[in-house]
């Protein structure tokens, strides 16, 4: 079934951008109707982060949500087998010279890029200037996991590190100058985790942004993704570094990391994961939502 799927993938990443935009809105209205499970982790979600959202309200923006996951799962095969003159075309990076910048200067950089439905973009447009680095997760699919790496490894010369790795490749790397594409914010196991509140709710965090920085002398960059509505583009939006930070007090430094991956959510809350299990672990003796 997957192979039909990549296939099918193949197939329309010919089409044009406003052209596959239709698609994956068509996709989208699919899986809300279908996909029971996960629409009701949305819901759930949505619920806890949003209260003031009535039904209604909840209701038409986990539509937006499905009809945004429907255009980057269509466009999935823009990154796998587009070219990269093509990528540039629709994939554009706001305030590339302050990562430039950092990259003369030789100083290691974590980009914060948290899981927006735009993350395989930003990654693929960063990896088109800059040798980088970031963390895999495998998939138990072996024809999916090949066509992940593939994506993900396409251009330049990108090293990918498996979650279940330690640190010491990760900071190597990062000293020698790998710019290194970060996404921290899924949710974590108790024994991995601090919790810390995410949209008033504590959500179980992992502490690695502090770590990793304090450990490789890194500075956090800013980089969420963006997409475009009507079949636009992606943009990727990068910001100063951080100041003050890591802080030395590693709860705060993850409360700050929260509170900054919320501010932009409310930006653009259609296009944040929703579909993930964020609030699954739980304090001691607390229900879990779902």
């Amino acid at each position: 079934m997957n192979r039909i799927v990549v296939f099918g993938l193949w197939l329309v990443h010919w089409l044009p951008l406003p052209v596959l935009n239709a698609l994956g809105h068509a996709l989208g209205w699919v899986l809300y109707r279908l996909a029971r499970r996960r629409r009701h982790i949305v819901g759930v979600n949505l619920r806890l982060c949003f209260p003031s959202l009535n039904h209604s309200g909840r209701r038409k923006l986990a539509q937006a949500h499905f009809a945004a996951l429907g255009c980057s799962l269509v466009e999935r095969g823009l990154l796998w087998w587009s070219s990269e003159k093509r990528l540039r075309s629709f994939i554009r990076v706001e305030n590339e010279e302050i990562l430039q910048r950092l990259y003369d200067a030789g100083q290691p950089v974590i980009l914060l890029a948290p899981h927006f439905l735009g993350l395989d973009a930003g990654g693929a447009r960063i990896a088109m200037r800059f040798d980088s680095l970031s963390v895999y997760s495998r998939q138990s699919d072996p024809v999916i996991d090949r066509w992940l790496l593939h994506g993900r490894t396409r251009f330049g010369d990108q090293k990918l590190i498996a979650r279940d790795e330690g640190v010491r490749s990760t900071v190597r790397l990062m000293k020698s100058g790998r710019p290194f594409y970060y996404l921290p914010d899924m949710n974590a196991k108790r024994k991995e985790a601090m919790f810390a509140p995410f949209f008033g709710i504590q959500a179980a965090t992992i502490s690695g942004l502090p770590r990793l920085a304090r450990l490789a002398g890194a500075v956090v960059v800013p980089c969420p993704t963006r997409r475009l509505p009507g079949g636009k583009g992606y943009v990727v939006e990068l910001g100063e570094p951080w100041e003050n930070y890591p802080s030395g007090d590693v709860e705060a430094d993850i409360v700050r990391m929260n509170a900054w991956i919320e501010s932009v959510v409310r930006t653009m809350p259609e296009q944040y994961y929703w579909v993930h299990r964020r609030f699954k672990t739980r304090p001691e003796g607390e229900a879990r939502p779902y």
